[in-house]
């Protein structure tokens, strides 16, 4: 059997704002098991992303007082700070204060407004993502977990795959968009000892 390089990355390129983290298919870590991470602040001293498929089983009514009716599922966005919400949109034009993380996507803004576009159903389910906690990352921490290859990043996905709210093949949709050196690894296992 041939061996890797020591050091040998599953992918060269570099994280950065707007990117995705996508897990590699045996971490172990419940946090991040299978999970895609939309990157939202990259900078030297720290990292920021958004986990986009881990449902938390809530309803953003459920979680926020004064929030209209909705069927906007709450997502878990990370283990940092999970008693705080946050939202990624893409229609700034309905949300004002907005920060622009790339690819038309922004990272919160006036929530007011937000409230406003639900109660009138002005806004779809499409168009924006709920979110408690977010994951993070202090120095350096995030670039020695890609050199252990716990995470593959890419800048190969539609937009639509963010405000995509089926969380089960979210994570396989990711991977699928890596091409072909990829591929193969949606069929393994989530546990490898069952192969």
């Amino acid at each position: 059997m041939a061996q890797l390089k020591e050091n040998t990355m599953l992918n060269t390129m570099k994280p950065a704002t707007g990117r995705l983290l996508i897990a590699e298919p045996f971490m172990s870590d419940p946090e991040f098991k299978r999970s895609v991470i939309l990157i939202t602040e990259y900078a030297t001293d720290g990292v920021v992303g958004f986990v986009l498929n881990h449902a938390s089983g809530l309803y953003v009514n459920d979680g926020v007082i004064d929030f209209p009716e909705t069927d906007a599922k709450l997502f878990t966005g990370g283990p940092c700070n999970n008693e705080r919400l946050h939202f990624l949109h893409r229609c700034p034009d309905k949300i004002s204060g907005g920060l622009e993380v790339g690819n038309g996507i922004f990272w919160g803004g006036d929530f007011e407004a937000v409230k406003t576009m639900f109660q009138l159903n002005l806004i779809g389910n499409h168009e924006i993502k709920f979110f408690l906690g977010y994951s993070g990352w202090g120095t350096g921490q995030l670039n020695r977990e890609l050199e252990l290859n716990s995470w593959i990043v890419s800048d190969k996905f539609n937009p639509d795959l963010i405000f995509n709210d089926e969380e089960e093949n979210l994570w396989k949709d990711a991977v699928t968009n890596l091409g072909e050196r990829y591929a193969h690894i949606v069929n393994f296992p989530t546990d490898p000892q069952l192969n």
